[in-house]
C-alpha cells in the first residue's frame, strides 16, 4: 500500500475513533476544546494561555471562553508570573484531574471492551504495535 493510501486509511480510522471515543464520554457540558485544555495541562504541566493554543493549533482568544469556563469550574487556576505581570500560566487543580482522569476512563473502558470484544490475540498485539507507531509519528 503507497504512503498516500495508507494516510488516508489512517484519517479515516483516527476520526471514527475520535467521534466514537467523545461519544463515549460522559456529558458534562465541558466540550471537546475543555477537555484538550485540560489535557495539555495534564501532559505538560503549567502552561500559558499562547502555549495552550500554539500546542492545539488555535488562536490564543479562541481560549478565552473556554479558559474562563473551566476556572470557573474550579478546574483550572491562573497565576501571574512574579517576572512578567502580563504573564499568566494556567494549573490543573485536582478538581480537573480528577474530571480528566473520568473523562479519560469512560472512552478507555470502552475501547477496552471493544478491543477484548471484537479482536483476536494477534489483532490485539499488531493494535498495541500500531499505538506505538502513531505515538512515534506524532513525536516526530
Amino acid at each position: 500500500m503507497e504512503a498516500y493510501e495508507t494516510a488516508v486509511a489512517l484519517r479515516r480510522a483516527s476520526t471514527r475513533l475520535a467521534l466514537r471515543l467523545r461519544a463515549e464520554r460522559t456529558g458534562d457540558g465541558l466540550g471537546s476544546t475543555g477537555v484538550a485544555v485540560l489535557g495539555q495541562l495534564h501532559r505538560r504541566g503549567n502552561l500559558t494561555a499562547s502555549e495552550i493554543a500554539a500546542a492545539e493549533r488555535v488562536q490564543p482568544q479562541s481560549l478565552t471562553r473556554v479558559l474562563a469556563s473551566i476556572e470557573e469550574q474550579g478546574l483550572i487556576k491562573r497565576h501571574q508570573d512574579p517576572h512578567d505581570r502580563r504573564r499568566q500560566t494556567i494549573e490543573l487543580t485536582t478538581a480537573g484531574r480528577e474530571l480528566l482522569k473520568h473523562h479519560m476512563k469512560s472512552s478507555d473502558d470502552w475501547l477496552a471492551e471493544a478491543i477484548s470484544q471484537r479482536l483476536n490475540p494477534t489483532e490485539q498485539a499488531v493494535l498495541q504495535l500500531a499505538a506505538g507507531i502513531l505515538d512515534q509519528l506524532l513525536d516526530g
